[in-house]
């Protein structure tokens, strides 16, 4: 009897370790599974208020609580906002920098893309040792390099219908810093949707602009621009260009209102237009004009209740890549092998380079003649006769009474397709009749699949 009451203690004491043992197990995986759901859309809790500052706190941040602007108060309350930025590239690395070096409470970074070598000219968060990685990843990382008291959660996602809602919702403040126009209408309606003040810049060439949407009664995106543009008519930073410290200036401008509003601060731009010329080194606001009672987002009878489908909306995709056209029929177009075929076949014919002269300076094919779009748009008599001549030096290489032929190219293939519509019309009438014909893909398709050595850009 004894040998068994110590064989049921043994097996009690036993029972009771592993009850233990599984007891810790529930507790790591619940730690686990918390640490994984606060990485998910749906799991972020609001941030817990803060009494006061650590000495910590106060070494860090002292020469800003020094500001009677900010104060103790205002460095608190900044401690305890969240803010979403929509892009991680040269709007968003600047503005996520100041924003965690001011301590701002919780940073959420959303970017789809992943880091190139034609990003790091302004998107500085990044490095070269960043190519190929995510860009959301990247920007947290440096984030975190410079403060880590800071709660910074990167979202490798692109925004939509599907989850900008349920996103949003749990932020305090959005910052617009995305770089196409079914995006921007997009983050505009979760907002109003959300009744989150909205922060919103842009920057292409030398110049930028900046206002607060969404923000203490004063108007939306939609309120001012209820239809969008023409894709046609929209140029991003790949097309255009932009000088790398445009978009670090807006987005410097972004983070102080980002800041004024987090503090407790208002921001002076929830109905101003505020422009940047990098060129007239120069500022100028323009009053906006009032909340629209008829806006479908944000008007006394909103028809905009959940969000749409904004690429339809907008008649062009959400990214910010080189948009590529298509409007020309296949027999139009010709492939860079086609073309590399008829170059070394020394078949007569003309290459029309339709690009800008400052492109043409980067980078040309041999034998190639520069017409700029424009020019031919323009109808330019000096460009049309221009053309007439290397037309007529090219028919007499050619043997019987065939039309010469015309290759148009450009940079992506979307100009060189809007010439050979232009040429098409000018044929027989302002220049000798031509069978042209459009180089599909342009110069940065002739880099990928003929010539690896020629410049990208």
């Amino acid at each position: 009897l004894s040998a068994m009451a110590q064989e049921v203690r043994s097996l009690k004491a036993q029972l009771s370790d592993k009850e233990k043992e599984i007891a810790a197990l529930k507790s790591k995986l619940s730690h686990a599974s918390s640490l994984e759901l606060h990485h998910e859309v749906t799991a972020l809790t609001p941030l817990t208020g803060r009494s006061a500052l650590s000495n910590e706190d106060i070494m860090r941040y002292s020469r800003q609580l020094l500001l009677p602007q900010l104060g103790v108060q205002g460095q608190l309350n900044l401690s305890r906002t969240s803010v979403l930025v929509v892009g991680c590239g040269g709007l968003g690395c600047p503005l996520a920098q100041y924003l965690a070096a001011a301590g701002i409470g919780r940073l959420g970074l959303l970017d789809y893309d992943e880091v190139e070598l034609s990003n790091l000219h302004r998107q500085v968060l990044h490095g070269e040792e960043n190519q190929g990685q995510a860009k959301a990843l990247s920007a947290a990382s440096a984030v975190q390099r410079l403060n880590s008291t800071v709660e910074c959660i990167p979202y490798r996602l692109q925004l939509s219908p599907e989850n900008a809602l349920q996103l949003i919702q749990q932020y305090d403040i959005v910052a617009d810093c995305s770089d196409n126009v079914p995006t921007r209408y997009l983050v505009n309606d979760a907002c109003v949707l959300s009744g989150k003040p909205l922060v919103s810049a842009s920057a292409l060439r030398m110049e930028g602009q900046l206002t607060v949407y969404n923000y203490r009664g004063g108007p939306c995106y939609r309120c001012l621009y209820p239809v969008p543009p023409p894709p046609e008519t929209v140029t991003n930073c790949s097309d255009g260009g932009v000088l790398g410290v445009v978009p670090g200036i807006m987005g410097c401008f972004q983070a102080l209102e980002v800041l004024k509003i987090a503090s407790g601060k208002s921001s002076s731009c929830g109905q101003q237009l505020v422009m940047f010329d990098a060129e007239d080194a120069r500022f100028r606001s323009i009053r906006l004009r009032p909340k629209q009672a008829g806006c479908a987002a944000c008007g006394e009878n909103p028809s905009v209740t959940r969000l749409l489908d904004y690429e339809a909306f907008c008649g062009s995709a959400a990214t910010d890549k080189c948009r590529k056209l298509n409007v020309l029929s296949e027999h139009q177009r010709i492939t860079v092998q086609d073309y590399k075929s008829i170059m070394d076949s020394a078949e007569p014919h003309l290459l029309l380079d339709v690009r800008p002269l400052v492109e043409v300076d980067i980078c040309r094919l041999p034998f190639s003649l520069n017409i700029p779009l424009s020019s031919l748009q323009e109808r330019k008599p000096e460009h049309l006769q221009l053309l007439q001549e290397r037309i007529s030096q090219l028919k007499q290489q050619m043997a019987g009474d065939c039309r010469p032929p015309v290759y148009v190219i450009c940079k992506q293939g979307n100009d060189s397709q809007k010439a050979v519509q232009i040429l098409e019309r000018l044929s027989g009438s302002e220049v000798e009749r031509v069978t042209v014909k459009d180089i599909s893909g342009g110069l940065m398709a002739w880099a990928r699949r003929i010539e690896h050595t020629f410049p990208q850009y």
